[in-house]
């Protein structure tokens, strides 16, 4: 039995190598080229070290007459299930070539997507922590030399400074509490969010957020139309298919309902049957999916659903990112501006503290 190697960076991997393998391997198997030559070639032009390994691997589960889904199957970081199933679909049907230049554009288009969403999304994060690391740094280094100038004036001072000096003082001296606080928070945080109940509650928050819960339900609509069409046109089972998509929808209520209509078309419900009534199942979508059955065309309308969710996503995320800019600089300048302020009011009232 061949040994699998042990792949370091297999997630970097997966988004780098990839798709240019893909399309490589689906070009060159066009040309007539055999599979055991095209792996090899590919192998030598490779300059990742890492991927080589995992080609070299290839090359050897071919030459000892196994297919190369096998070969594929052993790195699931870098091949999942549906790129697995569609590769067993494209040697199973002969349309191998084909099959892999759909994959290669499907997987490139996903992650284009994706990035574009996660951007979207990690933009306010980035600007928040900024904000909090920024006002932080203002009260444990700063502030003190403000309270400690304040300290001679011998009245009170006014409400908003003496708050932020009160919060300066508990962070100088009891630093270690909002240190611990903060890392218990974290470690339950994701000790709750890898549980299985806490990863559901988790992804279904994600989709009730305001405005970024609408970006991540058609972001998880139109991957799974595109999922689905394109395993279904590799000629996947359905139920097969089903199941692949709902485990690479990346949101465990979307897989739910998937995975509940899946049962249902294994009892003999047609799709839009099954996923009608599901939580977040689009009711357009399902209409458009019954269309597609009743014609025989069910790929094609399935495509062009998650052809128009991309579009109503790109239009999203424009009015989103001009939007929320002008929104974090206003959130921006409020906390730091609530803390300069905090700091110069005395100085503005110095006449009636000094008197």
């Amino acid at each position: 039995m061949i040994e699998v190697p042990k792949i370091k960076k297999a997630k970097k991997i997966a988004n780098t190598e990839i798709v240019p393998f893909t399309r490589q391997l689906a070009s060159m198997s066009a040309a007539g080229m055999p599979i055991l030559a095209t792996i090899m070639t590919l192998e030598e032009q490779s300059a990742n070290p890492e991927f080589k390994k995992v080609l070299n691997f290839m090359n050897k589960t071919i030459e000892s007459g196994e297919p190369l889904s096998r070969a594929l199957a052993a790195f699931p970081v870098l091949f999942d299930d549906m790129y697995v199933n569609m590769v067993i679909a494209g040697e199973q049907s002969g349309e191998f070539a084909g099959i892999l230049k759909r994959l290669g554009t499907l997987i490139q288009s996903s992650a284009r997507l994706r990035r574009k969403v996660k951007s979207a999304m990690t933009y306010p994060a980035v600007i928040i922590s900024i904000a909090l690391v920024m006002a932080a740094g203002l009260i444990q280094f700063v502030v003190p030399i403000f309270a400690e100038m304040f300290s001679g004036f011998g009245k009170p001072l006014p409400a908003l400074t003496q708050s932020l000096v009160d919060i300066s003082d508990f962070v100088k001296h009891y630093w270690y509490y909002v240190a611990g606080a903060v890392a218990v928070f974290v470690f339950s945080f994701r000790a709750w969010k890898t549980s299985e109940r806490g990863r559901y509650q988790f992804d279904e928050f994600l989709l009730k957020m305001p405005v970024f819960g609408e970006l991540n339900l058609k972001s998880g609509v139109s991957r799974f139309c595109r999922l689905l069409a394109q395993m279904t046109n590799a000629g996947v089972p359905i139920l097969k298919s089903l199941k692949v998509v709902a485990m690479s929808i990346g949101n465990r209520v979307l897989e739910k309902s998937i995975l509940d209509a899946r049962l249902e078309v294994e009892q003999g419900n047609q799709l839009n049957v099954a996923l009608e009534g599901k939580p977040y199942m689009p009711i357009i979508m399902v209409r458009m999916i019954a269309a597609g059955e009743k014609s025989g065309k069910v790929e094609d309308m399935l495509d062009s659903v998650a052809d128009a969710y991309d579009e109503e996503i790109e239009a999203l995320l424009a009015t989103l990112t001009s939007l929320m800019e002008p929104f974090l600089m206003v959130f921006l300048g409020a906390v730091i501006g609530t803390i300069v302020l905090a700091m110069f009011l005395p100085i503005f009232n110095m006449g009636s503290l000094a008197s």
